[in-house]
């Protein structure tokens, strides 16, 4: 059996009394990306035009910028004995889609998206909203999240600006909030 790969129970050698590699546990890493046009601006309400252009150049232009935003995320769990996955890709997708894409495709964030009303839209505070979307729906080491058969958790959101420019987040950077 290849690494990875879930033994049918009813010829586990589990199933005739003996141990089996399969009753081990195997943790694996699940990863769905997906793509967002979107526009925000850099500007802190409570810092002077000069100071939001000292700590954010070009991207405190009040008129706004736009990036073609990719999002990974990535869930870590064990494959279910029965159907072999982690989590239901298609679900994964849905969440995305319903809690990612669909309410910040192609939005000026600082203007459309109610929490950055009042939080500047850096690439690290867009990657924590987007957290908090997905790990209300798929489950978290996080105080609101639910919890999933089989340990699936949230891992990881990694979130391109640009190719050459990412941001991560981890369960790590709500650990204040548990």
């Amino acid at each position: 059996m290849m690494p990875g790969e879930v033994e049918n129970p009813s010829r586990s050698a589990a199933s005739q009394g003996a141990p089996s590699a399969s009753n081990s546990r195997r943790i694996m890493l699940l990863t769905r990306k997906a793509e967002f046009s979107a526009s925000h601006v850099c500007l802190n309400p409570a810092l002077s035009a000069e100071e939001n252009q000292a700590i954010y150049g070009a991207n405190a232009n009040p008129q706004g910028h736009g990036h073609n935003f990719v999002v990974e995320v990535t869930l870590e769990g064990e494959p279910d004995p029965v159907t072999g996955m982690v989590f239901d890709l298609r679900e994964l997708k849905e969440i995305i889609n319903a809690e990612v894409v669909e309410p910040m495709d192609h939005r000026f964030l600082n203007r459309e998206i109610p929490h950055f009303a009042n939080v500047v839209p850096t690439t690290e505070n867009l990657a924590r909203e987007i957290w908090r979307r997905i790990a209300l729906r798929v489950g978290a080491p996080h105080a609101h999240a639910r919890p999933r058969a089989n340990n699936v958790r949230l891992k990881n959101v990694r979130l391109y600006e640009t190719a050459d420019l990412y941001v991560d987040c981890t369960a790590a950077d709500f650990a204040e909030e548990q």
